[in-house]
């Protein structure tokens, strides 16, 4: 499960403290593994926005303690760049805190970084920025390959898979796949879309919604998306990323519907 499922919960995001929601348990990350360990959940997605501002290496390397002895495996973290903003200042940092985040995830022992490598529109509306983004991917590539992280470039902000599938080529690294978000096809053939990509799939989330291009929600075909990962021999982690409202009442039910749907249910 993905930390995000439980974003309301943590005290700090994207370096800011925050004041954690009512109606739930407040959590940090040690907590996350907690809630995951008692899910009987094999892996955990750190995401890295909870994370508190101070954290430094002394820091993942406790996490990565702590989620051993509870039999959790840190499945990935996770970043929100965009490479698509166009060139200058703003991008030069994005790209520089990016790889700054490769280092970190050796260090946590996250073998796997969920990238956003930029948005739809913005490629639709700047075509050249097809090229700076695939040119920021491949020196996040060359870091990632040296320390032994895969990165996922996502199918965020709109991306569709006529834009995802050229960087991933263009890009052309062993370490570079698509971090395959079920719910993000915001298209009339959702399911065609993930079929496209999932043999360049090196992570999948899984949410328990999809949209229409209207933004629309309904709820996914979890066999259906079952069915797509097997036929394509699939053999990574399956990551929930729970967005709906009041998650402690409900992750339970939605972990044990997926169980259900990929075959792995706890007897």
């Amino acid at each position: 499960m993905a930390a995000y499922s439980l974003r309301s919960y943590f005290s700090f995001m994207k370096g800011k403290r925050k004041e954690p929601a009512g109606g739930g348990k407040a959590i940090d990350m040690v907590g996350f593994l907690d809630y995951c360990a008692e899910q009987d959940l094999e892996a955990a997605e750190l995401t890295s926005y909870f994370f508190p501002p101070d954290a430094d290496d002394a820091y993942f390397l406790e996490l990565r303690r702590q989620a051993f002895l509870r039999g959790v495996t840190i499945s990935g973290t996770a970043i929100g760049n965009n490479f698509t903003q166009g060139a200058g200042d703003k991008l030069d940092r994005e790209i520089e805190t990016a790889l700054e985040w490769i280092d970190k995830a050796a260090v946590l022992g996250a073998p796997h970084i969920r990238f956003f490598a930029g948005k739809g529109k913005e490629l639709d509306d700047h075509p050249e920025r097809m090229g700076e983004a695939v040119a920021a991917m491949k020196r996040c590539a060359e870091r990632a390959g040296r320390r032994g992280v895969f990165l996922g470039i996502e199918n965020h902000g709109n991306l569709r898979p006529d834009q995802l599938l050229p960087i991933v080529h263009a890009v052309d690294h062993p370490w570079v796949g698509i971090n395959l978000d079920t719910g993000n096809f915001y298209s009339e053939d959702p399911y065609r879309d993930l079929e496209q990509c999932v043999p360049y799939a090196v992570n999948v989330q899984v949410k328990m919604n999809m949209k229409k291009p209207d933004g629309t929600e309904y709820p996914a075909d979890l066999d259906r998306i079952a069915g797509i990962l097997r036929d394509s021999t699939y053999q990574g982690f399956v990551v929930l990323e729970y967005e709906d409202e009041h998650p402690y009442d409900h992750i339970p039910a939605a972990l044990d519907r997926l169980r259900k749907a990929l075959g792995t249910s706890i007897v």
